[in-house]
């Protein structure tokens, strides 16, 4: 037990240290600098978008629009977000961001060592699978990490019948990022689904009118017309490191997105007419790692730091699987080229001929994908519970 803790310190230490000094690492590479018409962002844009969201909002300006003088990019998060973001905003950049990528950290810490019935060992290797990808999400200040925590941190509130606290993550990560919704999939597995169902209302409702406490009615209605327009458009642009950008990179193939996600959306709700493997914990865990990788793989507008939520549900799967020869090709596969390929530790001309080009970071996912619904299929997952 004393190695058990001092093993969690050190994998702790490890993650606040990362925070710490990819914080540093920000702050130091300076602010926006604006020289005649040549704009020099700085290295943390992303936390600039957050934070100047919150001002945005309180200003009754439109959030969903471009400001070249403050940042590049837009906002794409819900007007709840923007005021929520006031806690770090109004804080000097240096401390909001710090605090901002250590939220994260706690966050998705907490909810992998709080998974049941894996060992800490397991847990700990979770973290350590996923910790190139985890540091890509904060390096980036995104709210990846978070998101991967609040899923996981509702599925394991769930196993513990605390709906409470179980609803109050799925709904802050659907105002984070609207894909947080697919988490809603996991509540089929537990009993007191009315409860669940309006434990989720109560706290979609409340997070809905908190902008409300800032703005009137009328500009709230203003944004979320903004935002179905900007979403709308940004729907249309991009594939990113997705199945859609894969096919397309690798044999030349247009799908249509919405076909796509209609079919993505039924392999993933498929397992779920297997209702008689419910009550099996590992049923539910896998079906929790398909979830957490489809939401990146089927995600037209997923980077590289996105993928944190992907390699989290690899990594619990991986961990928590039978270790096949094929499973472990797969893993491995997964580290090289998921994590690894697009860092310095490969040589420049091949992230920039290979890796980026033809979408190789989402490759592995596909496979692990495809291989754990083929588990649930077959019923290979299937561990005798105690």
């Amino acid at each position: 037990m004393v190695k058990k803790g001092l093993y969690k310190k050190i994998v702790l230490s490890i993650f606040v240290l990362a925070t710490i000094i990819t914080s540093l690492q920000s702050i130091l590479s300076g602010s926006v600098s604006i020289v005649g018409d040549v704009v020099e962002y700085c290295s943390y844009n992303n936390y600039i978008i957050f934070k100047q969201s919150f001002f945005h909002l309180i200003n009754y300006q439109d959030l969903y629009t471009y400001y070249p003088g403050e940042h590049w990019d837009l906002f794409k998060y819900t007007p709840t977000f923007a005021a929520f973001f006031g806690l770090f905003a109004l804080l000097p950049d240096y401390l909001g961001l710090f605090l901002w990528n250590l939220l994260n950290t706690i966050v998705f810490f907490v909810a992998i060592m709080s998974l049941p019935k894996l060992s800490s060992n397991q847990k700990l290797l979770i973290l350590l699978f996923s910790f190139v990808e985890f540091f890509t999400s904060i390096q980036n200040e995104q709210s990846n990490a978070i998101m991967a925590g609040l899923i996981i941190l509702s599925f394991n509130m769930l196993e513990k019948r605390n709906y409470l606290i179980a609803t109050l993550m799925i709904v802050i990560s659907i105002f984070i990022k609207l894909f947080g919704f697919v988490a809603i999939l996991l509540i089929i597995f537990y009993p007191k689904k009315l409860k669940l169902g309006l434990l989720s209302l109560m706290w979609f409702s409340f997070f809905l009118i908190v902008p409300l406490l800032i703005i009137d009615i009328n500009q709230y209605l203003l944004l979320f017309k903004s935002y179905i327009n900007m979403l709308s458009h940004d729907y249309n642009i991009s594939y990113g490191y997705s199945v859609m950008g894969w096919l397309y990179t690798w044999f030349g193939v247009l799908v249509n997105k919405y076909v796509l996600i209609i079919i993505a959306a039924v392999l993933l709700f498929a397992p779920l007419l297997k209702t008689g493997n419910f009550s099996n914990y590992y049923f539910r865990l896998i079906i929790l790692t398909s979830l957490l990788i489809w939401l990146v793989i089927f995600n037209h507008k997923a980077e590289s730091p996105t993928f944190i939520i992907a390699m989290a549900g690899a990594s619990i799967w991986f961990v928590s699987s039978d270790k096949s020869d094929l499973n472990i090709v797969l893993f491995i596969l997964a580290i090289i080229f998921t994590s690894l390929s697009p860092t310095d530790l490969f040589p420049q001309i091949i992230r920039e001929k290979y890796t980026i080009p033809y979408s190789l970071k989402v490759f592995p996912m596909i496979l692990i994908w495809i291989k754990i619904n083929f588990d649930i299929y077959y019923n290979k997952y299937l561990i005798p519970e105690a």
